[in-house]
């Protein structure tokens, strides 16, 4: 239910938002021969910039619970406005003056997206989406009348006007059906816009395979880029020039999010291809605006682009063992930058050009097939099967299948590895500064488009999704390498290297290499790749510090690209290799340096993500059989053991080296767990429990014969003091539905004695993973805060005390105990009463929370220790 509604409301606000468009195109094209307009272009671009993210931010919403036609129609229609509302804005600022301008800029665009659209319209209409369809072919019939509006006299805007109306008129009506469902709670509905009737078919097609349902938008963006000098080789358009940069760009920036929601869909390949080409993108509008400020046309390194080209045809044989159709796709840019290669002014040459036109054709057959694969149940075949069947035969490589497709699975969101593309912008980067120029104007047609936007802003990209996947390192290399190359980029663009701040830009590279070298310690401990990639970044950081001082040897900047971008190149192909197929073909080696129970558990013990229903049961099974498991809390990360398994309850105790002095508590998910001793407990104290779980406070209470009936037998010496036990009902519903499978549980922290307390799985991993059965992965801890301990041992006599006031306030706990003490009307004034407890145990409390674990009396404290298995785990 909670889902139809978050559905019907996000494709309300895309189908309001493409009706208001296309109501401001439809006054817009009503009144384009008045002298006046009523809206001007400057604000018509900017409405349409603010509608485009609107329909970015829908599209995508609703493509996180179903891959539909509504998600490629939105993206789409946003890519489209704005590029088209820049446009405008440029020609509202006269920055398209010259006669023709206009036409010559939004031409390229119109014919895209005349294109585009029409395909969603026919996959539309063979889907039954009636709806979607009709809008997607009144948009496209009214980019067409467009186009043919500004090389015809003949054809009037108000033809594309009507369009436009229609659009308005049908997207309004539905939207306000969906509106209204949502509103009334489904119980009026206007004909044609019942969600129900389309919920079952949806669910059964968003969750049918691993088709990626942001690749058609990719690809449409590819076509974008390829009309804007495809249309300038056929004589569509008379020239290149600065209005044809805010679909390039436009192109480009969507091309980064289409590349980040791939990772999010988990398509590794196609979202390093979309990176790739997002560079070209961004490097096209570029070299439209270089010849604004230099009168020479901008010129390429050619080992970059020959690099390139190898990278392309690297990625285009790993894709084609998922889908031969779109290895034999890629080949195209393989070309492409081959032909750039051979033209160093090559996106104005006609051979470049030429690739364009088929790099257009070959996208828009992309696009229906795999717009027709999302939504259709027969799908267009592209070759899976029979590369599939030939690999089967192969003993040496095996293709990544089922569950174990993206394992290990780490961090708290669901991104796939982004480590690929973030080897492969370092041997761009690495590459792009192989041609020297001008000390006056150095590299200035090389640094923006292929070391700020590939070596920094891409780098970046990877190194955020690593960091998202737990990957701390890693990420952190990414980022300061990302960093690093941006900062030297713009530097070095402004000429600041041929000036006196160039010793202000040496002291900076040395702080980066000092920074660097602290990275190549810690790699030492990660594996030898990583180790070799740090390291040989140094020489990279070398050559820099030498430009700048203006002591850098002949053909040392070459040698050191060279060797970096070597090693970069092995990274990435170990990186598919190991992302693609089973076993490690191209391995990264082991650690240099082994530390005992760092890294173990990175290859000893399961780790299963939280958020699947199946690894808690995979878990609760580990622990029926006698297994120690770390799990998440409502607080941190902990070390547990089923109570009904001595064994197991030993070995938790003896893992993490436990302190005979901090034994372990116990955690149940309901008081029905006790039931069968509930006669041993007061009721008093049975009640003050009910009230205060679940909840992060711990209550230490009297040890009694009720412990018998957990099951524990001798081990139950190493759970509480022989005095007390520490128990708690945790408030988290994935701990509580373990616990409710297998049984109450012993608990501790998941730490060595002594240690910090762990706040992430990965944390986990390092200290006891070689020494644990399995993680439970749910990313960082919702809190770093101590649980409150309450002594419960003499609530009977009206006094309670705490060895620790945590997350939880005293006040709340006390409120607490005074309803529970009025219910029962032990006390009259329970205030008192609680307060001289508090005042009876307050050197006690005072001495716990300095970590001191023994009681002032035996007669004023109880004798739980609030060590590791109090204190530690009951910061959860």
């Amino acid at each position: 239910m909670a889902d139809r509604k978050a559905e019907s409301l996000h494709s309300s606000i895309g189908l309001l938002g493409i009706s208001a468009g296309s109501l401001l195109l439809a006054v817009h094209f009503y009144s384009v021969h008045r002298a006046v307009p009523p809206i001007p272009s400057t604000a018509l671009g900017v409405l349409l910039l603010i509608l485009s993210s609107l329909l970015a931010y829908a599209g995508i919403r609703r493509s996180l619970r179903n891959a539909s036609l509504f998600l490629s129609l939105c993206l789409t229609i946003s890519v489209f406005w704005c590029g088209y509302g820049v446009v405008f804005i440029l020609g509202g600022q006269g920055v398209l003056n010259d006669p023709g301008d206009f036409r010559n800029a939004l031409v390229p665009g119109l014919v895209t997206f005349t294109l585009a659209l029409l395909i969603i319209a026919v996959v539309g209409f063979l889907c039954r989406e009636v709806i979607l369809a009709m809008i997607a072919s009144a948009v496209s019939l009214a980019s067409a009348h467009e186009v043919a509006m500004h090389y015809s006299t003949a054809f009037g805007s108000s033809a594309v006007a009507c369009n436009y109306m229609i659009v308005c008129l049908v997207g309004g009506y539905f939207a306000l059906g969906r509106i209204l469902y949502f509103l009334t709670k489904e119980k009026i509905a206007l004909p044609g816009t019942d969600l129900a009737k389309k919920k079952t078919h949806e669910q059964i097609q968003s969750t049918s395979g691993s088709v990626n349902p942001f690749a058609v938008t990719g690809l449409i963006l590819n076509m974008l880029s390829a009309s804007i000098f495809g249309c300038r080789l056929l004589g569509v358009t008379g020239k290149l020039f600065i209005g044809q940069v805010p679909w390039l760009w436009a192109a480009g920036i969507y091309q980064i999010g289409i590349c980040i929601l791939s990772y999010r869909a988990m398509d590794v390949l196609m979202a390093t291809f979309f990176g790739f080409t997002s560079i070209l993108k961004f490097a096209g509008g570029y070299c439209l605006l270089y010849p604004i400020w230099q009168s020479e046309e901008p010129s390429f390194p050619t080992p970059f682009l020959v690099v390139f080209s190898i990278l392309f045809v690297v990625l285009a044989l790993f894709l084609t063992l998922k889908s031969p159709v779109d290895g034999l796709y890629l080949l195209f840019y393989v070309a492409y930058c081959i032909a750039l290669a051979c033209r160093p002014k090559g996106f104005f040459e006609g051979g470049p050009q030429g690739v364009d036109v088929a790099i257009f054709a070959a996208s828009a057959l992309m696009t229906l097939i795999h717009l027709y694969n999302v939504k259709a149940s027969a799908k267009i075949p592209t070759g899976k099967a029979a590369v599939k069947a030939l690999l089967a035969r192969s003993s040496f490589l095996k293709l990544r299948e089922g569950p174990d497709l993206h394992a290990p699975y780490l961090g708290y969101s669901k991104y796939a590895d982004a480590e690929v593309l973030g080897y492969a912008c370092s041997v761009l980067a690495s590459f792009a500064i192989t041609m020297t120029g001008d000390p006056q104007a150095p590299l200035a047609t090389v640094v923006i488009p292929w070391v700020v936007v590939a070596g920094g802003i891409l780098k970046l990209l990877g190194g955020s999704v690593a960091f998202a996947r737990g990957k701390t390192l890693e990420s952190s290399a990414f980022i300061l390498y990302a960093v690093m190359w941006i900062i030297w980029g713009l530097t070095r663009y402004g000429g600041l290297y041929g000036t006196s701040r160039s010793f202000h830009a040496a002291v900076g590279i040395i702080a980066f290499m000092v920074f660097n070298g602290f990275i190549v310690f810690c790699t030492l401990f990660l594996n030898i790749a990583w180790f070799f990639y740090s390291l040989t970044f140094l020489l990279i950081a070398v050559s820099f510090l030498l430009d700048a001082i203006h002591a850098l040897p002949a053909g040392y900047d070459i040698a050191a690209t060279l060797i970096f971008g070597l090693v970069s190149f092995y990274c990435f192909l170990s990186a598919l290799f190991n992302s693609i197929f089973e076993g490690s073909c191209l391995p990264m080696g082991r650690p240099i340096v082994q530390l005992s129970g760092v890294g173990g558990g990175m290859t000893k013990c399961l780790h299963l993500p939280a958020r699947k229903a199946s690894s808690v049961k995979r878990i609760a099974d580990i622990l029926k059989n006698g297994g120690t498991c770390g799990i998440p809390t409502d607080t941190v990360y902990v070390l547990v053991a089923a109570c009904h398994r001595p064994d197991a309850v030993e070995k938790a105790h003896h893992s993490k080296r436990q302190a005979q002095d901090r034994p372990m508590s116990l955690w149940i998910s309901s008081l029905k767990q006790l039931e069968p001793a509930k006669h041993l407990f007061t009721p008093l104290l049975w009640d003050f429990m009910e009230a205060a779980w679940p909840s992060p406070i711990s209550l230490v209470v009297p040890r009694g014969e009720w412990v018998d009936f957990l099951g524990m037998k001798d081990s139950a010496k190493y759970v509480g003091t022989p005095q007390s036990i520490a128990i708690r009902i945790p408030d988290c519903s994935v701990t509580t539905h373990l616990i409710d499978l297998v049984g109450p549980i012993v608990v501790t922290s998941a730490n060595p004695t002594g240690e910090a307390d762990t706040t992430h799985h990965n944390q986990v991993y390092a200290k006891l993973g070689d020494k644990v059965d399995a993680v439970l992965c749910d990313g960082p801890s919702p809190e770093n805060i101590a649980s409150t301990v309450v002594d419960c041992t003499k609530i009977d006599s009206g006094n309670i005390g705490f060895f620790r006031v945590g997350i939880i306030p005293k006040s709340q706990v006390l409120q607490i105990l005074e309803q529970v003490q009025k219910k029962h009307a032990l006390v009259p004034n329970s205030g008192t009463c609680t307060t001289k407890g508090q005042e009876e145990h307050g050197n006690h409390s005072h001495a716990v929370r300095n970590g001191v674990g023994t009681a002032a009396s035996e007669e004023t404290a109880p004798a739980q220790s609030p060590g590791d298995g109090c204190e530690n785990h009951t910061r959860l």
